[in-house]
This record gives C-alpha cells, sequence and structure tokens, in this order.
C-alpha cells in the first residue's frame, strides 16, 4: 500500500512540475485563450476586422482560410472565414528560440451536433503566390458523448513537407522566412464547433 501511494505521488508531483497536468477532459489546467471555430450554413457579409471576439466563422460546408499573424499575444483579427479573404488570427511564433519546443500548446476538440466531421492543414502561401501544405493535419469527428481536447500542437505551428523538392521531408515552423504567409486550411464537412484551446507557459516537443 505504502508503495502504492508514493507511486501516486511521484506521479502528481511529475505532473504539476512540468505543468502539463490534465483535467478530465484531456486538456492542462490552467490559464489559456479559447478560440471556437463556428461553421455557419450562410457566408457572413458583415464587417468582423479587429473585433477582439474568440471566435471564427468558417463554411459549415467547404474550404475556408484562417491567415495567421505573428504578435505577442493570441488574438481574432478578422472573424469573418466565409469570404475570399478569409479569417486572421495572431498568435506567437511557436518556438523562438529554435530549440524544437514550443512555448505554448495547443489542444482541439469537436462540438456541436454529432455527425460533423473536419480536417484542418497548415499550409503556406511562397512568393510567387504557390500554395504548399504540410503532409500532416488535424482530423475532427464530433462522435457521440463526451469529447476529449487532443494535443495539435505540432500539426498547428509547423509544416512537414518535402521544402526542396529532393525527396526528403522537412519541417518548418510557422512564420519561418521559407514562405510568404502561412494559414489553416479549414476543409468542413458540417462540423459545427471546433475548439482550440492555447496554453501559454505549457511546452509542447514540435519536432
Amino acid at each position: 500500500m505504502k508503495k502504492l501511494i508514493l507511486v501516486v505521488v511521484a506521479v502528481m508531483l511529475l505532473a504539476i512540475g512540468t505543468g502539463a497536468a490534465l483535467a478530465g477532459n484531456g486538456a492542462p489546467s490552467g490559464e489559456h485563450y479559447n478560440l471556437n471555430i463556428i461553421g455557419v450554413p450562410m457566408d457572413k457579409t458583415a464587417d468582423m476586422d479587429n473585433n477582439n471576439g474568440h471566435r471564427i466563422f468558417v463554411k459549415l460546408e467547404g474550404r475556408s482560410d484562417i491567415w495567421l499573424q505573428e504578435g505577442d499575444t493570441f488574438n481574432v483579427i478578422d472573424a469573418n472565414g466565409t469570404d475570399k479573404n478569409g479569417a486572421k488570427f495572431q498568435l506567437p511564433a511557436p518556438d523562438a528560440d529554435g530549440d524544437g519546443i514550443s512555448e505554448y500548446s495547443v489542444y482541439i476538440r469537436p462540438l456541436g451536433k454529432p455527425g460533423g466531421k473536419a480536417k484542418m492543414t497548415t499550409c503556406a502561401i511562397d512568393e510567387t503566390g504557390t500554395e504548399y501544405c504540410s503532409t500532416e493535419n488535424v482530423v475532427l469527428i464530433r462522435t457521440k458523448g463526451k469529447q476529449n481536447f487532443t494535443n495539435v500542437t505540432r500539426e498547428l505551428t509547423t509544416m512537414y513537407l518535402d521544402i526542396d523538392g529532393d525527396g526528403d521531408l522537412e519541417r518548418i515552423n510557422i512564420f519561418d522566412d521559407t514562405y510568404e504567409d502561412y494559414f489553416w486550411q479549414y476543409d468542413n464537412n458540417g462540423l459545427k464547433i471546433a475548439q482550440l484551446r492555447f496554453y501559454p507557459g505549457v511546452e509542447t516537443n514540435i519536432q
């Protein structure tokens, strides 16, 4: 019995020391930034620039683009992802010191009516306007019952692709100067809500 208690205490201390103790929903406990990606059946027409909300609207069916802007804080710059310009979201560079460890973590879960699904991929545009997308993506499927969060830091803050055409896949962080602009391609098939949480100070290995 004493050995069991010691093991439990050791595990708890390890979790507290890394700042990554998980709550019952699969996400870390502690301070975080919430972002809801909401699928809507009709395109939005209102001006949604600089409204500082914690939601972005995307097409309920089809592709929407969420452009990424580097900044010190997490913030919705343009909430309308249903128009031709797409939405815009600000977030810090994930690995400013280049050690392969993200300085924040990103978690996601599907919500809304069961049955919807979506795929989220990190992509970029080069100086010629050519689009490139990571070979990795996030697949969200809204099943029945409780939905838990999944750590998707690597998939949403890096791209894994053949950059120079030599057949070898390489990983680069968003905002790397390899490309001009970075964005999340959101391909929706009826998912009403994707809930993201960004946890400053909770590190994740992204290499």
